[in-house]
């Protein structure tokens, strides 16, 4: 291990449990046998399979599952990049956004009132912090906003640290409710600019193949966000003469405080044993970094959607994932994850209930 990159960016520090495999033949029988062509429910069968597989590795029981108390976390923080006028909106509108969330106003909100999700929203660092404490409020504040990526690091090697940190305290807090399936979400003026310029120095991958419109930028906005990301991504090869950097100075250089949390909640809720929801592109990416510093992450992922963001079709195929949805979603906000919530629960509900063809006695 590189004694230079704290502890908590090592697989060693998230001891990750490895899921068995080797009860994939007896998941699939369970599956097969119900009365139903075979393969016929497409998809609910692969979420299904791999509920079975995460919830059996710490029950023994391999032959029902449960979708309890599923969570939405909105992690929101600003971005000194926005500065530069990237998004549509000032980085005021973050807060102003965190306040409508607490009031129950947003879409996440109708979502989850609708679908019987919990939700959490987590201050990791905006501008302006809520001073009124709120019951779905969690303040963990690292400071207020990062610095602009496109000239300077955006945050020290100790915010970091930090962040993951943070991150982890935060799972933790909301999987002692029961929770166990945990849906991640972002908000962030400025935060597909830092999702961007992550993937850039990540994967090598070119600023203008990793940035887009975000929330409906123009097309000179575009090209002015296309520049500044390709700037930092220069400055950062040039600091660190290679292509591609490891996540703790990738977080440091490009990252964003709500992004640095998201991969310490998700690194958390897979060394717990949970399922793990990923939203659409800004959180795809904290799923990389995730993955990037303890691969058996992965196997605790369901990746809800894919957005009508350019990139996150890149990074999906990246890490070969196959998403739940395609709705053309590019709000952020964990939209994306809460509705894939049903899925989840209708394909408990067949691999739980459904007959088979004995039990039916239909006979093909």
């Amino acid at each position: 291990m590189n004694t230079s990159v704290p502890a908590v960016f090592s697989a060693e520090y998230w001891t990750i449990p490895q899921l068995d495999q080797a009860k994939l033949p007896e998941i699939q029988q369970h599956i097969d046998a119900k009365t139903k062509p075979i393969g016929a429910l497409g998809q609910l069968e692969t979420i299904a399979t791999k509920l079975s597989l995460i919830q059996g590795y710490h029950s023994g029981n391999y032959q029902h599952i449960q979708i309890h108390q599923p969570s939405i976390m909105i992690f929101a923080a600003d971005h000194g990049i926005a500065a530069n006028g990237v998004s549509i909106a000032p980085s005021e509108v973050t807060g102003q956004m965190v306040a409508n969330f607490l009031a129950g106003g947003a879409a996440i909100n109708c979502f989850c009132d609708s679908l019987d999700i919990q939700i959490k929203v987590v201050d990791a660092g905006i501008l302006n912090p809520v001073k009124a404490p709120h019951p779905i409020l969690i303040n963990q504040r690292i400071t207020a906003g990062t610095a602009d990526l496109s000239v300077e690091p955006a945050m020290t090697k100790a915010q970091a640290e930090q962040c993951l940190l943070f991150g982890e305290q935060a799972a933790k807090s909301q999987l002692a409710t029961g929770t166990n399936v945990l849906g991640f979400g972002e908000m962030g003026i400025g935060n597909t600019s830092t999702a961007s310029a992550l993937l850039c120095v990540l994967t090598g991958l070119s600023a203008e193949q990793t940035t887009g419109t975000g929330t409906g930028i123009t097309a000179e906005q575009l090209a002015k966000k296309v520049q500044l990301i390709s700037k930092a991504q220069q400055r950062v090869q040039q600091k660190y003469a290679e292509k591609n950097i490891d996540c703790h100075s990738a977080l440091v250089e490009v990252g964003g405080f709500e992004i640095g949390q998201i991969v310490g909640a998700m690194l958390a809720t897979a060394s717990a044993g949970k399922t793990i929801l990923v939203d659409g592109f800004i959180v795809s990416v904290a799923a990389l970094m995730a993955i990037r510093i303890a691969p058996q992450a992965q196997q605790f992922m369901l990746f809800a959607h894919c957005s009508a963001e350019n990139a996150h079709q890149l990074l999906l195929n990246e890490l070969s994932a196959k998403p739940l949805l395609d709705l053309g979603l590019r709000l952020g906000e964990g939209t994306g994850a809460a509705l894939a919530v049903p899925l989840l629960k209708v394909a408990a509900n067949f691999y739980n209930n459904m007959a088979t063809f004995d039990s039916a006695q239909v006979t093909i």
